[in-house]
């Protein structure tokens, strides 16, 4: 499963009412200017999150949008799904090799059990304290 510009984008859009939770609405406008991304194309992806009960919006001169609901209890699973559909690496059938079916299933619950365990306040609390990965590779 190759997550798009949907699920990422999205992805920026929470993290940012997240951020802001407690403060009032937050533009899409501002979001957009801050990370010189597409106002309109945020505006396609707010749609589905506010659909699906993860946002609200706020009409009027200060509007904007807040999050529906307290960021510890909205995961990245949450979000991939609305934007993304169903989380599967491939499209696998019945009649598959038992054993690739197996390894399918079993990379599927991994890549779940890591966005249903990831939550918004973890994301916008995150601070890299220079134990992330960094390869260097040498030829």
């Amino acid at each position: 499963m190759k997550i798009s510009t949907k699920g990422r984008y999205g992805l920026t859009i929470m993290m940012e009412l997240a951020a802001k939770n407690g403060e009032g609405p937050t533009s899409l406008k501002s979001i957009a200017e801050k990370h010189q991304l597409s106002e309109h194309y945020l505006e396609q992806l707010i749609a589905p999150l506010r659909n699906a009960g993860l946002v609200k919006s706020i009409r009027g001169a200060y509007g904007g949008y807040i999050l529906s609901k307290t960021p510890e209890s909205i995961t990245s699973g949450d979000i991939i799904r609305v934007l993304e559909g169903p989380i599967s690496p491939v499209d696998f059938t019945d009649e598959d090799d038992p054993a690739k079916r197996d390894l399918w299933i079993r990379i599927r619950d991994a890549i779940a059990d890591v966005l249903d365990t990831t939550t918004l306040a973890y994301l916008v609390e995150f601070k890299d304290d220079g134990h992330l990965d960094n390869y260097m590779f040498y030829i």
